[in-house]
């Protein structure tokens, strides 16, 4: 099924392939991406809460917590946890936007379609499984375990010690979602500073060029709804916002961007205890502009 905000977006921005885009995701879970899954210890998901809030969080476990059983099944045998904005949301059938990044290679995959939680483990019907390319994604190790999981904040307006981290922040994650077209996680990264705010509820991203899919901002161009989660790298916190987003195509002279993303905030999140608490320093990638 053509994606209608992906083709707008293409047209647009002058991409000329046909039929380029999620249409082309398959729904089968290749080998290769199962053996990937199986490595990982921490996958980024994002979903629409019951008001239509879009918010990315975590799901972490041990190697083999995700797992492939047949060619459209995902096992997850971990859930969000308490403090994380997509504790409770699958006690019935959501979209579900999965990214499995390992930055010490620089692999990530994506794996969409639909979730519901059953016992302990989410089972994940998927829609669209596909590759990206490492662009953008800063070199690191954990070298600590997460902590107990925990919220450290809720509200409105960000703090100052929030702003100071997207502003230096080198990485972070931005859900979407389309009613009828599901939902999908993305991966922004930059040299520290290419994340800029310009409020206590605002912030803007530049959007570099990648692989001319437009997966987040077809989705966007339907719905604005976003949720963006920053990884705190020294310390194992997480800062989760939900909002909405708009594309400015005047890139304003930003190295590097094509477009920039206007991001206004509704409400975060501060968690700690999912992400561990401790990596390695970055190896920044040789694309950041």
């Amino acid at each position: 099924m053509r994606h209608p905000g992906e083709s707008a977006v293409q047209r647009r921005a002058g991409v000329t392939r046909e039929d380029w885009g999620s249409a082309r995701a398959r729904a089968e879970i290749p080998d290769v991406a199962a053996a990937f899954l199986r490595e990982q210890r921490l996958l980024v998901a994002g979903a629409a809460d019951d008001g239509g809030r879009v918010w990315a969080g975590l799901l972490a476990g041990p190697r083999g917590f995700a797992d492939a059983e047949g060619d459209r099944t995902l096992v997850l045998r971990a859930l969000p946890a308490a403090p994380d904005p997509l504790h409770g949301l699958f006690e019935r059938e959501r979209d579900i936007g999965l990214l499995a990044v390992e930055p010490r290679t620089r692999r990530r995959m994506r794996a969409n379609g639909t979730a519901v939680r059953a016992g302990a483990a989410l089972v994940v019907r998927t829609e669209q499984v596909y590759a990206n390319c490492p662009k953008y994604i800063q070199t690191r190790e954990p070298t600590a375990d997460p902590g107990t999981p925990g919220v450290l904040g809720r509200g409105a307006a960000l703090t100052p010690r929030h702003l100071a981290w997207i502003e230096r922040a080198d990485t972070f994650f931005i859900a979407t979602r389309a009613a009828g077209l599901g939902a999908d996680v993305s991966h922004r990264g930059g040299n520290p500073g290419f994340v800029r705010v310009t409020g206590a509820r605002s912030l803007t991203f530049p959007d570099y060029q990648g692989n001319g899919m437009f997966m987040t901002l077809g989705n966007l161009e339907l719905d604005p709804a976003a949720g963006l989660l920053f990884p705190d790298w020294e310390t194992g916190e997480t800062l989760h916002l939900t909002g909405r987003a708009r594309v400015d195509w005047d890139p304003g002279g930003v190295p590097g961007a094509q477009r920039l993303v206007h991001v206004e905030l509704d409400e975060y999140v501060h968690t700690t205890g999912t992400l561990p608490r401790a990596w390695t320093p970055p190896g920044y990638h040789r694309f950041n502009p």
